[in-house]
């Protein structure tokens, strides 16, 4: 009778995994499949990603503008323009002092590649000056070789860039419509649902955009703290292009761990390049004691609550993206991330304590805090066009 016991429980136990492990290979297949159409319908997606990410960082300003009287229309064009203003100005800070000073920049990498090949041509290289002009011509017969490569590239660069304005325009067009019509959007969509998916999505959907709206504003106020912190240090030091440089901190603060890298790099450089090795040794020291108080002091305070995500998950996330989509991926890995947990957690609370029917009213605003005050109704009233 035991052995009988044992061997029916052995029975069930492997029913019961290979019920579990069929279940998890139809959710594997499910994601690919959905991953599959996500990458055919990329050329969609990715501006009304885009579009998401700066509704959500100029949401705030619009909120406040219809608060006090003005049209839905007229505060996101408003916006719009203002963002528009402000994307040119960003450009024209790092473009125009970097092309002011470009000669400066050109005789620092020709000093820069005289001293390394100086240094190179003694001891313990003794790389002589005929060595040199031998690689040089090895290398020039390369590129001659590798023309219709190149060629090839630049036509898919130039593709690549009428892509970008394509998408950005695309981009502001939608971010414009979410300002204006946003938050009708949930009501729309909980009249189109059946069921309790009024409720559960219209849950998720608020959870969702503060969550994006955490992250965008997050990292907003710690590119700031960077760049100002960072730009300091370089001005006392006496690096030329102090503002571009501080701008570009502060742009590539959106992408974490990978940004800042990519920031600190090109300041270190042109520290080399302009102000020789001990001041470029500086910029280093400084970029590196910025970057380790924003990590372990200004991060954790400002994004622990609002994503609610480890720095160890942030990481692996963020190379997880960017071996998969590349800087695209370095990008969206912490918001994807923010928003897996998101649903994660909401799935959680409904299989642990499901919540009762008179606790579920929500804002039903895909832009919480509208211009509206909060009814606590699970469909509003309709918002003037």
């Amino acid at each position: 009778m035991p052995a009988t016991l044992n061997a029916t429980k052995t029975r069930n136990a492997l029913r019961t995994s290979a019920r579990i492990s069929l279940e998890m290979l139809i959710v594997v297949l499910i994601t690919a499949v959905s991953l599959w159409i996500l990458g055919r319908m990329w050329s969609v997606i990715w501006p009304l990603v885009i579009a998401l990410l700066l509704t959500t960082l100029t949401w705030p300003l619009t909120r406040f503008l219809r608060r006090h009287g003005w049209h839905p229309a007229l505060a996101a064009s408003a916006v719009t323009l203002l963002f528009l203003l402000v994307a040119v100005g960003t450009v024209v800070l790092i473009a125009v002092p970097v092309a002011s000073q470009s000669g400066e920049l050109s005789a620092g990498v020709g000093n820069g590649i005289q001293q390394l090949r100086d240094w190179a041509a003694g001891p313990p290289l003794n790389i002589g000056a005929d060595q040199v002009s031998s690689a040089l011509d090895s290398g020039v017969k390369r590129i001659q070789a590798s023309v219709g490569s190149i060629v090839t590239a630049t036509l898919t660069g130039v593709g690549t860039v009428v892509n970008g304005l394509v998408t950005t325009v695309l981009a502001l067009f939608l971010m414009f419509f979410f300002l204006k019509d946003g938050p009708r959007f949930l009501p729309w969509l909980s009249r189109q649902l059946p069921g309790r998916f009024a409720t559960d999505v219209q849950i998720v959907a608020v959870r969702s955009w503060d969550t994006l709206g955490s992250f965008v504003r997050s990292q907003a106020f710690v590119g700031l703290l960077d760049a100002v912190f960072i730009g300091l240090g370089l001005w006392i030091v006496g690096v030329p292009l102090v503002l571009p440089l501080a701008v570009l901190t502060f742009v590539s603060a959106f992408i974490p761990i990978i940004g800042a890298l990519f920031a600190g790099f090109v300041a270190v450089l042109i520290a080399l390049v302009s102000n020789g090795w001990p001041d470029a040794l500086v910029v280093l020291a400084i970029i590196v004691a910025v970057q380790q108080l924003e990590g372990n002091v200004f991060q954790p305070m400002v994004q622990s609550r609002g994503l609610g995500l480890h720095a160890a998950v942030i990481l692996l996330a963020v190379t997880l993206g960017g071996n998969l989509a590349g800087i695209v991926g370095s990008l969206l890995a912490v918001p994807v991330a923010a928003l897996i947990a998101v649903v994660w957690n909401y799935l959680r609370e409904q299989l642990s304590d499901p919540p009762d029917e008179q606790e579920t009213g929500i804002p039903v605003s895909g832009m919480p805090d509208t211009d509206r005050p909060d009814t606590g109704a699970a469909v509003p009233a309709r918002e003037p066009t």
